[in-house]
């Protein structure tokens, strides 16, 4: 009887024991205690948490690697989470945290990545910048839902359905015949146009033809141009472009000595040019007075009578030289004693 009673008590025991373990294990399993020290932790703090609870998942790369541990209001109207995950685990280069929502079903997450993986949404990274911090404490902030964006896709429906209204009140039958003969006037204007560019095409290929003739000129004459230049080159590298500009040196000089001889002989003609018409004058004046019948020789040039008298007189003397050469002794006697 007795060991009966002991066996049932042991029973008893064993089976409470049993179950206070079963419990404590099932507590530290739902709590996800961190027997082991393998569970390290990141402090997170941001505006809002959305719908974030205790026990959401911490996602990086898209792989569960922890849980929300704690969430708390802070200073300064900031909430501050804890996050907890495996050492193992490495966060990626300058980490955010993202609290989005992981499902329509009102499931949320954090997700932990790299700034340069946020959204380019402007909101978005100016919550992020305001919650940095100089410390250990990660930036985070809260990507809109479903439902946010839900609400936001009906007041756009709501908006464009206002647009379409009023564009069906303001396109009556008279818009629409406005509208046909808008089109039928572009229409001829795209006629005209095309024409336009049909004659301004056929311009274009003159135009370029000259311009290719052009260039052409222009490359014959840049060749030619080079040709020159390396003659000179070779004129130069010879001395012979020094032999020129010596020469014409020499040359400048003497020409600057032929006009500096130029000018004296033309002083000298000047003057040969005033001694001249000084003796033209004083002839003039003997021309004048031998003109006039005031003096001999005006008398003898201008009188004719002295000009027969004179005549007469050379003929006579012709005659006595003539006598003379007939009967000499009539003029010469001649007696030696």
């Amino acid at each position: 009887m007795t060991t009966n009673k002991r066996a049932s008590d042991f029973v008893v025991g064993l089976t409470v024991l049993l179950v206070v373990v079963v419990l404590i294990a099932s507590t530290l399993w739902l709590k996800q205690a961190d027997l082991g020290g393998r569970t390290k932790h990141i402090t997170v703090r941001s505006r809002d948490v959305g719908g974030v609870a205790l026990g959401n998942p911490v996602v990086i790369r898209g792989v569960r690697a922890g849980r929300v541990e704690q969430i708390a209001l802070g200073d300064n109207d900031w909430v501050v989470l804890r996050l907890g995950f495996d050492r193992e685990i490495e966060l990626p280069n300058d980490p955010v945290v993202l609290l989005t929502a992981s499902s329509l079903f009102g499931e949320w997450q954090a997700t932990v990545t790299s700034r340069d993986g946020v959204p380019p949404d402007k909101v978005l990274k100016a919550a992020i910048e305001e919650a940095r911090t100089s410390g250990d404490t990660l930036a985070g902030a809260v990507l809109p839902d479903i439902a946010q964006l839900t609400a936001v896709a009906g007041r756009i429906s709501g908006d464009v359905a206002q647009v379409a209204e009023r564009v069906q009140v303001a396109f009556d039958d008279a818009a629409a015949r406005e509208l046909r003969e808008s089109i039928r006037n572009f229409a001829k204007l795209s006629s005209e146009l095309a024409r336009t560019v049909n004659a301004q095409s056929k311009n274009l290929d003159k135009i370029s033809t000259n311009v290719q003739t052009g260039l052409a000129t222009i490359n014959d004459a840049a060749t030619r141009l080079n040709t020159f230049s390396g003659r000179v080159d070779s004129a130069t590298s010879r001395g012979e472009l020094q032999t020129i500009v010596t020469n014409s040196q020499n040359a400048a000089r003497e020409l600057v000595q032929a006009a500096q001889n130029l000018k004296a002989l033309t002083d000298r003609l000047d003057r040969t040019e005033s001694n001249l018409a000084s003796a033209v004058a004083r002839a003039d004046s003997v021309f004048a007075k031998a003109n006039s019948r005031d003096g001999t020789m005006g008398l003898m040039i201008n009188d004719p009578g002295l000009y027969r008298q004179s005549d007469s007189l050379v003929r006579e003397l012709r005659s006595l030289v003539a006598d003379m050469k007939k009967n000499p002794k009539r003029y010469i006697n001649v007696r030696v004693f």
